[in-house]
């Protein structure tokens, strides 16, 4: 139980499925359902602190490095591309849309760069980031528990 609940976490803070994946790993790890989504919004949750303390105290540092400036460059040009018109026409709500929404490319690390890129008050883009997170984790949560169950 606490290794698959580790690995759980890890999933769920790694940029590579955030929560999207940590929820259905320990699922079908056949850990406590109730477990594994309080596990999973922790670990997604503290993307965001970790996400705006990199982007304001390491990223500078890097980006005088050409191979990490041509990624961040491209990274950031994703972000505002796919973020811009939603958090800039509907500002918290939008942000909290775009956190929402299950699908590779959204999520916490990409609200986080938004919020970096547009420069957002950091109080009102965290708590969008939490509700986001939580709608998107409670939308993979239920999915997953019906398809484990047979119902999908």
């Amino acid at each position: 139980m606490v290794k698959d609940s580790i690995i759980t976490f890890l999933w769920s803070i790694s940029p590579f499925g955030e929560a999207k994946v940590g929820i259905p790993y320990g699922v079908f790890q056949d850990l406590n359902i109730y477990w594994v989504l309080l596990v999973a919004l922790i670990g997604n949750i503290l993307v965001f602190p970790i996400m705006m303390f990199f982007l304001d105290n390491i990223n500078r540092y890097l980006l005088r490095w050409t191979p990490y400036k041509k990624g961040a460059i491209w990274i950031a040009k994703r972000a505002k591309t796919g973020a811009a018109d939603k958090i800039q026409k509907y500002g918290f709500w939008g942000l909290i849309f775009f956190v929402m929404i299950p699908l590779p490319g959204t999520g916490v690390y990409a609200g986080s760069i938004a919020t970096y890129i547009f420069k957002i008050e950091r109080k009102s883009a965290f708590l969008a980031n939490i509700i986001g997170i939580f709608f998107s984790s409670v939308i993979v949560w239920v999915t997953t528990i019906l398809a484990y169950n047979g119902f999908g």
